[in-house]
């Protein structure tokens, strides 16, 4: 037997079952906040339309549920365009967890396509960069979270771990605002338009490139100077490609507010 249902509290797979992460969606926004750089210069605030975000990053039980329900995207068969040779290769095989990935945990060594595979099978998406950051923003009291004593400092503290620290399981922080967890503490995440921010086509090389983009000058552009951790993460999302994996690197879905159902 086997009954693939995401978002739910259980999954069924090969006849065996366990607790699926606390799921569901929240609501975010409207609202808008000042990104760290924006595309235009001029763009001080975006507007953020709302829409709704998984509670929690997707974890290895779920994505293994969809791996068996569409085998193209098996570490073994998944076409390496789509996927570099790190792909679930923490997983005890093409369709077994193992001692490496508890189901509960949040899957990483995935690609932005799986990801972006993932999302679109449950009728969602990724995330857009302005969104997430939007959502990442927030305290655990306001949308605001710049305002919270400390919010800034127990993000970087988590940056400053040590590479190959064990993965927790979902949902043991605290909500947000939003409702959301696991946003600033947990794993990287994926974002739909996750390199656009820092790079574009001929930023680089091009006779036309924004060089207050990169380098110290990228530091006197940016619109909130104190804020390390943002711009830790556009630097991250920057260097990304869309086959690439990485050990500390999820993903969650979204979908817009008139997608979700009555």
């Amino acid at each position: 037997m086997r009954a693939i249902v995401f978002g739910l509290a259980l999954v069924l797979v090969g006849g065996g079952a366990f607790a699926a992460a606390p799921g569901g969606m929240a609501h975010v926004g409207p609202g808008s906040f000042r990104p760290i750089y924006a595309a235009d210069p001029s763009t001080t605030v975006i507007d953020i339309p709302a829409f709704e975000l998984d509670r929690v990053p997707v974890t290895n039980g779920e994505f293994l549920a969809f791996v068996r329900a569409h085998p193209q995207w098996r570490r073994d068969r998944v076409p390496h365009v789509f996927a570099d040779d790190a792909y679930l290769t923490h997983w005890a095989g093409p369709v077994e967890l193992g001692p490496k990935a508890e189901a509960d945990q949040p899957v990483t060594r995935v690609s932005w396509f799986a990801a972006k595979a993932y999302c679109a099978a449950k009728g969602q998406r990724l995330p857009t960069e302005a969104e997430w950051e939007f959502a990442g923003a927030a305290g655990e009291k306001s949308a605001e979270g710049a305002t919270e004593p400390g919010l800034r400092e127990r993000i970087l503290a988590w940056y400053s771990r040590p590479a190959g620290t064990p993965l927790q399981t979902v949902g043991r922080g605290t909500p947000n605002f939003w409702g959301v967890l696991d946003l600033n503490d947990l794993v990287w995440e994926w974002v739909l338009d996750f390199n656009s921010t820092l790079v574009s086509g001929d930023s680089r090389t091009g006779a036309s490139a924004d060089r207050m983009q990169f380098c110290g000058a990228g530091a006197l552009a940016a619109g909130d100077k104190q804020d390390y951790a943002s711009f830790m993460r556009l630097a991250f999302r920057g260097s990304l490609e869309a086959r690439y994996t990485t050990s500390a690197l999820g993903f969650r879905c979204a979908r817009d507010a008139e997608a979700a159902p009555r």
